[in-house]
């Protein structure tokens, strides 16, 4: 068992800005002003790589100049605004052309503001604040009614919204996959549909009492029922109903699958869960861990940590060495990785590529860091040859290090992002170390040779 620290409350994280400009001077003064004023800063010097920042980060706000080499600013922000994942970041184009036709053709691009240079800094900070200033206004009722519809989307239960004629106005993924319909198949029947006629009937009854003396309506309580499939087949299920406070009467029926008998998973369903390479678990067993070990941290209040690494100068290291060299590399990397996930509730996993993923339940902040730590040392210690790497003569990895006690209000994938940030962050920071923001928003940082709080 990790020790454990008494739960605190995790701090508001800093906007993140990418600052993109091919011009090192501009760049450097961007930065050092945006950092000043308390921001978390990435750079780019090219709109290729600002694209690949951005869907790796997701920065709060971009700065973008209009001319680069390649890719133009006006360009990099209609493939930003193209993309589902950044298209809501705003983005501020900074330019020396500031005629008329300029300004238009940003705008149009999706651009938020536009800023003439040369620069004046006062001018760009109070332009930088307002606009995230605006994005956080703009975002608390989208966030609510995300966080809403990803709860939904998320749960096993099936939910299906119910008028009170019996029509199926809507269901969730999770009721369209347990009757085999789907996406929106489902809404738009009738409930006899799914019940048969004398069931159904019951309920219409029920709803009718409901309208007449709406404050006496209650939950119908839960009862077993058979359910038509898509397919015509059966399956048992738990059915419950509530009435639903809204202008038009409807009513939330729950569906909760009880026929429990499955046949265990073959071979192939667990190979499907084991990186072929590392033997470790893969993607999609960890996404599917994450989930579940999310769910019951919301539960118990306990506090989750994420670990998230990349092996440093990996391309270098295939190009120098050969691919096989590169899986053995990999393969040992892994093995120093699944040595620390030692409890049921500890996974170690590849993600993909070169990098690597660790999830620790039950394991406050300053537990994970110890861990992040000595997997870094860990992996150094391998000693394997790195003739190329500009860091070390041996094998190093970054390392990001983020934890969370869970809420119905917080998102599993921001989680993942603020772990991708401080990996990200411990790369540029110079490489082989691990970089976390603690509780009170300090940039915590490791490294073989020193360790700074």
């Amino acid at each position: 068992m990790h020790p454990t620290a008494p739960i605190a409350s995790v701090p508001p994280r800093q906007p993140a800005i990418l600052i993109v400009d091919d011009a090192p001077d501009h760049l450097a003064a961007l930065r050092a002003m945006m950092a000043q004023q308390g921001y978390q800063t990435f750079v780019a010097t090219t709109g290729q790589r600002a694209l690949t920042i951005a869907q790796r980060v997701y920065p709060d706000l971009i700065l973008l100049d209009v001319i680069m080499p390649g890719m133009d600013g006006f360009e990099t922000c209609r493939r930003l605004k193209e993309h589902p994942n950044t298209q809501h970041i705003p983005v501020i184009f900074m330019s020396a052309r500031a005629d008329t036709d300029d300004i238009v053709a940003g705008f149009d691009s999706g651009a938020a503001d536009f800023i003439g240079k040369p620069l004046r800094m006062g001018e760009v900070v109070a332009r930088v604040r307002a606009q995230l200033h605006v994005r956080g206004n703009n975002q608390v009722h989208k966030e609510q009614a995300d966080r809403l519809r990803t709860i939904v989307n998320s749960m096993d239960e099936g939910l299906l919204v119910i008028e009170s004629g019996g029509r199926i106005q809507y269901a969730n993924p999770a009721a369209e996959r347990h009757l085999g319909f789907g996406p929106n198949e489902l809404a738009g029947s009738l409930l006899h549909e799914l019940l048969g006629a004398p069931l159904a009937a019951d309920y219409l009854g029920y709803f009718a009492a409901c309208e007449a003396d709406p404050g006496r309506a209650i939950q119908a309580s839960p009862r077993e029922v058979m359910v038509r499939l898509r397919d015509g087949a059966l399956r048992a299920m738990d059915f419950s109903v509530t009435p639903m406070n809204a202008v038009e009467q409807l009513y939330v029926g729950l569906l909760h699958d009880i026929t429990r008998h499955k046949q265990s998973e073959t071979a192939l369903q667990q190979a499907a869960m084991i990186d072929q390479l590392t033997q470790i678990a893969n993607r999609r067993r960890f996404d599917n861990f994450l989930d579940q070990e999310w769910h019951r941290a919301m539960r118990s209040g306990q506090e989750l940590s994420l670990v998230v690494l990349d092996v440093d100068h990996f391309k270098l290291y295939n190009d120098t060495l050969g691919h096989a060299a590169g899986d053995a590399c990999l393969q040992q990397v892994a093995a120093a990785l699944q040595s620390r996930a030692l409890r049921a509730t500890d996974l170690a996993a590849r993600y993909g590529g070169e990098e690597f993923v660790l999830l620790f339940a039950d394991t406050p902040l300053e537990s994970a860091l110890m861990l992040a730590e000595s997997i870094r040392a860990a992996i150094e210690a391998l000693a394997l040859p790195h003739p190329r790497s500009p860091t070390s003569a041996s094998l190093t990895v970054s390392v990001g290090v983020a934890s969370v006690t869970p809420t119905q209000y917080d998102r599993i994938d921001e989680f993942f992002v603020a772990a991708d940030r401080m990996m990200y962050a411990a790369k540029e920071a110079g490489r082989n170390r691990v970089m976390a923001t603690t509780r009170d928003g300090l940039l915590w940082e490791s490294a073989s040779t020193h360790v700074m709080m």
